[in-house]
């Protein structure tokens, strides 16, 4: 059945915990709980004390009925029954209820747990691993650990039903009780021999729903361009190639948990038959009575249940605990970017300094090899170069983004690695080709860049952009609705709207990703207006694929296959000839001014 298993290998961040190191992290996350745990603990004490004295006092009934079968004598026997039953039962809804909490503040704390992992891994976590997949770890996982706890409690009031029942039966008939016990250690032993197979299918099952639940995310996500080149019946088909393979694993899974019931029930009836021949033959010699015979076919039935239950115990609990495994690799996941100290930032100048580092995403790939370079405070960077020559990659380290192999970065003179994250980033305004937008409205997404700016700073960080021109084009104002990742707007609007929000931030450095190059001029236009007053005083670090953004920088950097090998202004680099002069005349030239009036003289002259 191998192909079943085709693709559901762990992720390389998943580690295998023993059984015992899984139950001691469980046992942590329940010592807030202890009070309403020693709670429970008394309750199923209770609770068993009743449910093994219920067929007692059946037994004896019975017995007495024969000696005195007056109608109140039968009458108190009724109330007595339903007395157990009625004590029972809620003893049962007591520990129910209390479970419930219990169970649901250890799934809350886990889950918090778990979602802070996944805002706290890095930006080359999520680089590597699928979101949808992360995301299943977070919801359905920690949903099935809970369970682990709800077969616990119930393990813990089987347990001692069983010991209070064979401790009695031993009291009225040493030889039926020890013919009880015989199949035992046979039931214990069949269920403890799924282990393994259960823990490991349990283990596919998870995975294969996350890869489902992985796939529908990124569906939905690129729904449009699905539809653009018409491929929804391709989509559709790999998903039920996916679901295809769920349905593999999963029916695998069932099973695996389907046989070692009937295997069990097989033996224990095989217990039950022995028991009724044994019972029924001292019955005739006057050795039982019947209320005692009763006893034991009623405590037979009352122990074979739990028994079963705690045998397949491992099995059912290696749901939890694989589930468990995933969450915890998750929370365990060793980060990539660490940080040596984590010195508040009250102030940053903006002087950037790289010294001899060397920079790789994969092991086999270097992006950047040996590399230098310093940034003066309040300088316009603009670096340029092919696809993969490293320019984004820079703009990732400084906002340290990823970890760097060897050498140093150094912000104000301060190695960055000793920095608090937080407070640095306070200090660092990101803007992207694709700005992400949350759904909300325009006021609420500028106002992510400063949580406690008032509205009237909100509007005043907008109408910085294009004089705020671009307001009075949207129909709610700053109250419109963006939608979900901003689809109600155009690409120019979102763009607008995430150079709104970084000057709100008024960041001390500035990183320009590429970002006036999905959008139309006129966009531009009001783009590179707010840009003045961004770039201006601040160190900014510009990529660009538009000549208007590069030819005002204060010095360009021209970069090839993580090397510097051309720097200097526009006018300069021109009049050099070398490799920006290249990409000028291929990529830029014909976004200046001279090349449009050309191009319209000769369009005239036609």
């Amino acid at each position: 059945m191998g192909f079943i298993m085709d693709g559901l290998d762990a992720e390389a961040y998943d580690r295998k915990y023993s059984d015992s190191t899984l139950v001691k992290r469980i046992v942590q996350y329940f010592k807030p709980e202890t009070k309403r745990m020693a709670l429970i603990s008394a309750v199923i004490v209770l609770a068993s004390l009743v449910n093994t004295g219920l067929p007692i006092f059946i037994s004896n009934g019975l017995d007495n009925l024969q000696k005195d079968t007056s109608t109140s004598s039968l009458l108190l026997l009724t109330a007595g029954i339903v007395a157990l039953g009625v004590l029972g039962w809620l003893f049962n809804a007591i520990r129910q209820w209390f479970s419930a909490a219990a169970i649901g503040n250890v799934t809350l704390q886990l889950r918090e747990d778990a979602f802070d992992a996944v805002v706290k891994r890095d930006l080359s976590f999520y680089d590597t691993y699928s979101s949808g997949k992360v995301v299943s770890r977070v919801t359905s996982d920690t949903q099935a650990f809970s369970q682990v706890v709800a077969l616990v409690t119930d393990l813990a009031s089987q347990i001692l039903l069983v010991i209070l029942l064979i401790g009695y039966l031993f009291l009225v008939n040493a030889q039926l009780t020890l013919i009880t016990l015989a199949l035992a250690p046979f039931i214990v032993a069949t269920a403890l021999a799924f282990r393994k197979i259960a823990r490991e299918t349990v283990t596919q099952s998870r995975r294969i729903n996350a890869v489902v639940s992985s796939h529908i995310q990124e569906t939905i996500s690129g729904i449009g361009i699905a539809k653009a080149f018409r491929q929804e019946q391709t989509i559709y088909t790999e998903f039920l190639d996916v679901n295809a393979q769920s349905y593999r694993v999963n029916l695998r899974s069932g099973y695996t948990f389907s046989s070692i019931f009937p295997i069990l029930n097989l033996l224990a009836g095989v217990g039950t038959a022995a028991l009724v021949y044994f019972g029924g033959a001292q019955v005739q010699s006057g050795v039982l009575t019947a209320g005692e015979w009763y006893l034991f076919i009623q405590g037979l039935s009352l122990f074979w249940f739990p028994l079963t239950s705690i045998a397949s115990f491992w099995s059912q609990f290696q749901q939890g605990l694989a589930a468990g495994e995933r969450v915890f690799g998750l929370i365990d996941a060793e980060a990539k970017v660490v940080q040596t100290d984590n010195k508040p930032v009250k102030e940053v100048k903006g002087d950037i300094r790289f010294e001899h580092m060397n920079f790789r995403y994969t092991d086999d790939v270097p992006v950047l090899k040996d590399f230098s370079l310093t940034i003066p405070a309040g300088e316009t960077l603009a670096l340029v170069g092919h696809t993969g020559s490293g320019k984004s990659s820079i703009g990732k380290l400084i906002a340290r983004f990823y970890e760097f192999q060897e050498g140093q970065l150094l912000i104000d003179g301060q190695d960055i690695r000793t920095f608090d994250l937080r407070s640095y980033r306070e200090k660092l305004g990101v803007v992207t080709q694709t700005p992400f937008l949350f759904d909300g409205t325009i006021m609420d997404n500028i106002r992510y860049g400063n949580p406690n700016a008032t509205d009237a700073e909100v509007e005043r960080a907008a109408k910085l952009v294009g004089h705020g021109d671009w307001i009075d084009t949207l129909p709610n104002g700053l109250q419109t609705q963006v939608g979900e990742r901003g689809g109600s707007l155009s690409m120019g609007q979102r763009q607008l709207v995430s150079l709104a929000r970084v000057m709100l931030q008024n960041p001390s450095i500035f990183i320009l990703d590429e970002a006036t190059a999905s959008i139309d001029p006129l966009t531009e236009t009001l783009i590179q207006e707010g840009l003045d007053i961004v770039l201006d005083n601040r160190t900014s670090i510009v990529i660009a694929h538009r000549l208007s953004t590069i030819k005002n920088a204060d010095r360009i950097i021209v970069l090839r296959e993580g090397e510097i090998i051309e720097e200097g202004t526009h006018d300069t680099l021109l009049k050099d000839g070398g490799h920006y002069a290249e990409l000028y005349n291929t990529y830029f030239r014909h976004q200046s001014l001279e090349y449009i009036e050309n191009a319209k003289n000769v369009l005239n002259a036609v």
